[in-house]
């Protein structure tokens, strides 16, 4: 697994109230549901990036109202 870095000021940290690790979490989640939406990775890929397994992410994808039939 690759690392990347993004350095964010701390004001990020505290408007949304979530710990560094948290927001990372979020981000890889926000950024596997835009790709997954986009049709650019596959359900798989996506539930990859967010470090779910596929039923965790079909949980998420529910709770977020996607349409996971839209894509068919």
């Amino acid at each position: 697994m690759s690392n990347v870095t993004i350095n964010l000021p701390e004001e990020v940290f505290s408007a949304r109230r979530l710990s560094p690790e948290e927001f990372v979490r979020d981000m890889r989640l926000a950024a596997a549901i835009y790709w997954y939406q986009k049709q650019e990775i596959s359900m798989e890929k996506a539930a990859n990036v967010a470090g779910l397994n596929r039923r965790d992410f079909l949980v998420v994808l529910a709770r977020e109202q996607v349409d996971v039939f839209a894509r068919l």
